[in-house]
């Protein structure tokens, strides 16, 4: 039996009704959708990678209550901070964001460790958010070591206290004070038993400020607690908390390190280079291969080099040769087998990996050689 044209018709009238229906809550969905999902981290050492060039680490070492942080696009927030410590003592934690090494986990692409002498500028900005429910100190704490050492802990700290909140004070005592990056200064030194410590403390909160880290470096250097020819190893930014802690936040952090001191900048950031990159891809439906050229422009050879960039949203590394890659997804450091760990001056290196991608394909759009932007070729 053929329906008469006017059931037809209804039939397509309730579709199309349908149809728009779901359109609506579609719509409704992907608005309501954040872009990316925030991180939540509550191992006592876990981290992740924000901006493609820090890492966020909750670094919980002083106590065994629960401490978790939610890493965001431009920094973190204490989202738990349970339980409390003498504030005569050392404190529970200090959560940070960081560009360099710490215990081995180096940021993508960081030029850090670099030698002090040559670095001409390290510029940084950082702002903060701060709770009065808590007894704590917002710091930012820049590493000094002898060594272009990316493991344990470093010989000399230099703490920057934009904030304290409560009974506490820095390590060691008050020697004066000093005028940096504009700003007055109470100074104080000590040890903590593990490393020396410089502390500078702000007389009144500082929520946000820019500056150059090297200002506070060459005040360490002047008072005999670095040399010219030691290496910065990382800069962080966080908070040490005793009591609570929940809701402090790291707003927005970057970090920088110009090089062309004059010295050899060392380690896994050496040396200040010039590079080119060429990215050729094979893609199908739904995967892809990389293979990836490092081509050394400059005049010295680049050793224990490693490569930074980011992939596109929603691509993602299944497995790779020639390199070991550390990230799957978004950020993601190309370090050398043992076999091509060297790229001399005029020389190059290749290596590649296979991934899976949704959506429409796009190529990385920078990459960055032990901290050197490069050219693409």
């Amino acid at each position: 039996m053929r329906p008469s044209p006017h059931s037809s018709r209804t039939a397509r009238g309730l579709l199309a009704a349908l149809l728009t229906a779901l359109a609506a809550v579609a719509a409704l969905l992907v608005a309501t959708q954040p872009a990316q999902a925030d991180t939540v981290i509550c191992e006592e050492f876990g981290s992740t990678v924000i901006q493609g060039r820090y890492v966020v680490q909750n670094n919980r070492w002083g106590t065994s209550a629960t401490q978790c942080v939610t890493a965001t696009d431009t920094g973190f927030r204490v989202s738990q901070a349970d339980g409390s410590v003498p504030t005569n003592g050392a404190p529970k934690s200090y959560p940070s964001v960081f560009n360099g090494c710490h215990y081995t986990n180096c940021s993508p692409g960081t030029a850090l460790p670099a030698q002090v002498s040559a670095i001409s500028s390290a510029p940084s900005s950082i702002s903060y958010g701060y709770v009065s429910n808590a007894v704590y100190n917002a710091s930012y704490d820049i590493w000094l070591d002898p060594t272009p050492r990316t493991d344990g802990v470093n010989r000399t700290e230099i703490m920057i206290w934009f904030n304290r909140v409560g009974s506490i004070q820095p390590i060691g005592s008050p020697v004066g004070t000093a005028s940096v990056g504009g700003r007055s200064w109470e100074v104080w030194t000590g040890s903590n038993g593990s490393n020396d410590v410089i502390s500078f403390v702000a007389p009144s909160a500082i929520s946000a400020w820019s500056f150059d880290v090297m200002d506070f470096v060459d005040q360490a250097v002047a008072r005999g607690m670095a040399q010219s020819n030691w290496y910065l190893t990382s800069v962080q930014a966080g908070f040490e908390p005793w009591q609570n802690g929940a809701g402090l936040a790291v707003n927005s952090f970057s970090s920088s390190v110009d090089l062309g001191g004059g010295g050899d900048p060392g380690g896994p950031g050496e040396p200040a280079t010039a590079c080119q990159v060429t990215y050729a891809t094979n893609v199908w439906q739904g995967g892809f291969t990389a293979d990836v050229t490092v081509k050394n422009t400059g005049s010295a050879a680049v050793d224990d080099w490693r490569l930074g960039f980011t992939l596109p949203s929603g691509q993602r590394v299944t497995n790779s040769w020639n390199a070991d890659l550390s990230g799957s997804t978004g950020a993601v450091t190309a370090s050398p087998a043992a076999h091509n760990a060297r790229i001399a001056a005029g020389g190059s290196q290749t290596f590649g990996f296979q991934g899976t991608y949704s959506g429409t394909f796009t190529k990385p759009s920078a990459f960055r050689l032990n901290g050197t932007a490069c050219t693409s070729a």
